[in-house]
């Protein structure tokens, strides 16, 4: 009644062998993009207010994003300008990254991360309480 199907499935051409990255990679892979992200946001922001806590926090945020990538350490900023009006904006920029890098870091166990993310979270909702006081 009916003819046979001669062609391959759609699902035996989705089993073929390539790699495949495991979740672990998957989330080393997310929490390094975060990381570099809000690296690139402390760099803005040491440029136009410089201060030990965040030139602490940006030397170890760039050593975990090392040991994600497996010793490539990330490219720093050189921060453009020196329009202080960005401020405000920059700092919810970093604490919303700090909120990403945190939430991917206790999805993977990485307490390291978890707490370094959970430091810079601290740090800019405090400086966005005292910017908005």
């Amino acid at each position: 009644m009916y003819e046979p199907i001669r062609t391959k499935s759609v699902h035996s051409m989705a089993e073929q062998d390539f790699p495949h990255r495991s979740r672990a990679e998957e989330l080393d892979i997310r929490l390094a993009g975060h990381l570099t992200a809000l690296l690139t946001t402390l760099d803005e922001l040491r440029a136009l207010t410089p201060s030990d806590a965040l030139d602490d926090a940006a030397d170890r945020l760039a050593e975990q994003v090392a040991r994600l990538r497996g010793g490539d350490f990330p490219l720093r900023a050189r921060p453009s300008g020196d329009d202080r009006g960005r401020l405000p904006s920059l700092r919810r920029r970093a604490h919303t990254l700090a909120g990403n890098a945190l939430v991917v870091a206790n999805s993977r166990s990485d307490k390291a991360a978890a707490a370094l993310a959970a430091e810079v979270l601290r740090l800019h909702d405090d400086a966005g309480k005292l910017a908005t006081a």
